[in-house]
């Protein structure tokens, strides 16, 4: 069995022993590889993973040997999903192995914004602590999170572990998404994301990217926000409209944190990259040795069971 990874270094750049990887075929690793490398490369593999090397139509039919796709994240866009089926080639995806990851990256960008730890930080480096005054040095004011409203537009797996760790700091969690929950906890509570634009201090983005998503942080939602929220997006870069987003930050409107934009990398001239009051972190929420460990792990479970004439976490 011939598997091919087109782009192992995000996943594995060496620390995550794989060895119980290649234990199931003949592995060929590459860091990354371009649209024009592909075929030559998997010209003759059984199983292609894949986690950001996009997978066309005309790329899987130039694979005749091709019986599994490994997409070694959750989303599947990267995949043509009618022509692997159309070929008999079966899809399977790693379903949230990064949920709490992910979470914690939304309060860690939280945190640095209600705290101003990478501010203070600077600040306390290049000299104004030691040259103030009083025993306690303080650039911006900081906030508490106790009874702020935390906004979460989308509540699967990640959104839940983000309510639940508000619900730690004792703030109160308004949700939307497209399901509306049989029942709240205490402290939750569903509303329209009209209202739940209005009335949130911190929104927190974790909605799929469809075409009723797309862009949905744009002029007109913004208009509804509280002057001063926060805006933090874990999810997809395409939720928001980084021009009237960045608008509204250089206007001092909101504040944001971001672990994800609309290309990546960003374009130079992307507007967030020189906006104020902007956190943004390099699409590394997912990324935690243990996520990546439960990563390889799923993945090695996914193709064990195809080869034992079994599928899980098939996506076609």
């Amino acid at each position: 069995m011939k598997i091919v990874i087109l782009d192992y270094f995000t996943l594995n750049p060496g620390d995550l022993d794989d060895s119980a990887l290649k234990q199931l075929g003949e592995v060929f690793t590459y860091d990354r590889t371009s649209e024009s490398q592909i075929i030559d490369r998997a010209k003759d593999a059984e199983m292609v993973l894949t986690n950001k090397v996009h997978l066309d139509a005309e790329t899987i039919a130039s694979l005749p040997s091709l019986k599994f796709i490994g997409v070694l994240a959750t989303g599947t866009n990267i995949i043509d999903l009618d022509a692997a089926t159309k070929h008999g080639i079966t899809v399977c995806n790693i379903p949230a192995y990064s949920t709490e990851s992910v979470a914690q990256m939304v309060f860690a960008h939280i945190l640095n914004h209600t705290q101003q730890v990478s501010l203070h930080d600077d600040l306390v480096k290049r000299g104004n602590w030691d040259s103030c005054e009083d025993f306690t040095f303080r650039a911006s004011n900081l906030f508490s999170l106790k009874n702020k409203r935390m906004g979460i537009i989308g509540f699967g797996e990640t959104g839940k572990q983000v309510a639940n760790i508000a619900r730690a700091f004792d703030m109160r969690v308004l949700i939307h998404s497209r399901t509306q929950p049989e029942s709240l906890s205490e402290g939750y509570e569903w509303c329209s994301q009209e209202d739940l634009f209005k009335a949130s201090d911190m929104i927190s983005l974790h909605c799929p990217l469809t075409l009723a998503t797309d862009k949905l942080i744009n002029e007109q939602s913004i208009k509804l926000m509280k002057r001063g929220a926060l805006l933090i997006n874990c999810g997809r870069g395409g939720l928001v409209d980084e021009q009237a987003l960045a608008d509204s930050l250089n206007a001092n409107l909101l504040h944001a944190g971001v672990d994800v934009l609309s290309t990546e990398p960003p374009a130079k001239d992307n507007p967030l990259l020189t906006a104020k009051n902007i956190t943004i972190t390099p699409h590394t929420a997912w990324s935690t040795v243990e996520a990546r460990r439960r990563l390889l792990e799923i993945t090695i479970k996914n193709i064990s069971e195809f080869l034992n004439g079994n599928t899980i976490n098939c996506v076609n």
